[in-house]
């Protein structure tokens, strides 16, 4: 029997069918028919019924970025960033299905496993590594990770490639865009097409592992002495794999986001925020992955940073003076100094007529949280943003469609709405504020 005719018992074929393909459909359109469809079936309430098409559609998410992993399984693990931007009666559906994609995918044989440890390590490799779990610890896009120990006594966390990961990868991301129409139901408004380019444009990025190790030597050794922030040092690497000290954590951001207590989300919520802005500065590079899985709580209250497969050169060794400044106009409030700073960045073209207010109030997920001595983020504050600024009868909305990003903030800004939704996941308040101040080139004055 088929899961169709298993949910749907009772109905005539022809209905059943017609239940599991809306099911499959995008939400929007989906979501219109089985309101229709729940007033004619059994008596079945409307809202039952699309309840039941957001949690299909949720299954089918975790299922076809799950079996594609490479790219895809990257796209869901952006995307379960934003859920925090949905309403609540939808977000229950895909909450516990994207964050699954956080850290996990299915296993690599152990056989295989070290085949690539003796081709990128040597035929001796077992003599530096001279322990290693037969079971990962945990899988990601393009690899897993075994814990081990190094010759020295180290424990080690040694991340394999997944063989014919470029390829896979390469042809994941062409497959995307059957996901993205998916991606526009679970986040209505986001700008899918433009997230899919740049991901296409970065993600491969994550199968160089000796560049990955370079930026996290440079991580590692700028935050060596810090009391807050713990960044693990590289041990050894090859092609497709790469040996790191391991971290002995409690479970990653994904697990105070679920059951942290309102401190422990202040906490690391304001040692997130701290990381993401202070980095650029410190190590000329940006970690442009914020999903929840790489960040780790460690025993002694500080936060561990993992992965840095996507870790950004920025050309000006931090963030660019112009983005704090311009911060820093439209948190007093002048919507004409704005309009002209940004237009002089290149953020509004030539030629392009704006209403200055209309752009200040267009900036204010942005910007809001500067205004505070204390910010507290939230699911409700971001959804109330995302709809408004979406909203086509919101003055705002026209903005988005005028503005420019130019090429060199791209990955910034897709950092820092992921930012804004992890911290909007953890319900996080911290001193935002004083962050920019301190961090942010141009904030201060």
């Amino acid at each position: 029997m088929s899961d169709a005719e298993g949910s749907s018992k009772g109905l005539p074929r022809r209905a059943a069918t017609r239940t599991a393909k809306l099911a499959a459909l995008p939400m929007g359109y989906a979501g219109r028919k089985a309101l229709g469809l729940g007033k004619r079936i059994g008596g079945k309430p409307a809202e039952a019924v699309l309840a039941d098409v957001h949690q299909r559609t949720a299954d089918q998410l975790f299922r076809t970025l799950g079996e594609l992993k490479g790219g895809a399984m990257k796209f869901g693990q952006m995307l379960s960033i934003m859920e925090a931007a949905l309403p609540e009666s939808q977000a229950a559906h895909y909450r516990a299905q994207l964050t699954r994609l956080q850290d996990s995918a299915p296993p690599m044989p152990t056989g295989i496993v070290r085949g690539l440890l003796a081709r990128d390590l040597g035929p001796e490799w077992s003599d530096q590594l001279v322990e290693l779990s037969e079971e990962p610890a945990a899988s990601a896009s393009i690899g897993q990770v075994h814990r081990g120990r190094w010759a020295d006594g180290r424990e080690v966390a040694v991340k394999v490639q997944y063989p014919g990961a470029d390829e896979a990868l390469r042809a994941d991301l062409r497959q995307i865009g059957r996901v993205a129409a998916i991606g526009n139901a679970v986040v209505p408004g986001m700008d899918i097409k433009a997230l899919v380019a740049e991901l296409q444009e970065r993600v491969v990025e994550e199968l160089d592992y000796p560049k990955e190790a370079e930026a996290q030597r440079v991580f590692a050794e700028a935050y060596a002495d810090h009391p807050l922030i713990h960044v693990p040092d590289v041990v050894a690497v090859g092609p497709s794999v790469l040996v790191t000290e391991w971290v002995e954590s409690e479970g990653s951001i994904a697990k105070i986001i679920a059951e942290g207590t309102p401190e422990e989300r202040d906490h690391y919520g304001e040692l997130l925020a701290r990381f993401w802005f202070s980095a650029p500065g410190m190590t000329g590079m940006l970690h442009a992955d914020p999903h929840p899985g790489n960040f780790r709580v460690l025993p002694d209250g500080r936060l561990a940073v993992l992965d840095f497969g996507l870790a950004a050169r920025l050309p000006d060794r931090g963030f660019p003076e112009a983005m704090g400044r311009l911060i820093r106009i439209a948190a007093t409030g002048d919507a004409d100094a704005l309009v002209a700073g940004l237009r002089h960045e290149g953020f509004i073209r030539e030629g392009i007529k704006v209403e200055p207010q209309h752009v200040l109030d267009y900036l204010a997920p942005f910007v809001t949280p500067a205004l505070e001595e204390r910010f507290r983020f939230t699911r409700q504050w971001m959804r109330e943003e995302f709809k408004r600024i979406n909203d086509p009868k919101d003055p705002a909305y026209t903005v988005g469609l005028k503005l420019n990003l130019p090429p060199s903030y791209l990955l910034i800004h897709r950092v820092w709405l992921g930012g804004l939704g992890v911290l909007a996941q953890l319900n996080a308040e911290a001193p935002f504020r004083e962050i920019l101040e301190e961090y942010l080139p141009g904030f201060a004055g």
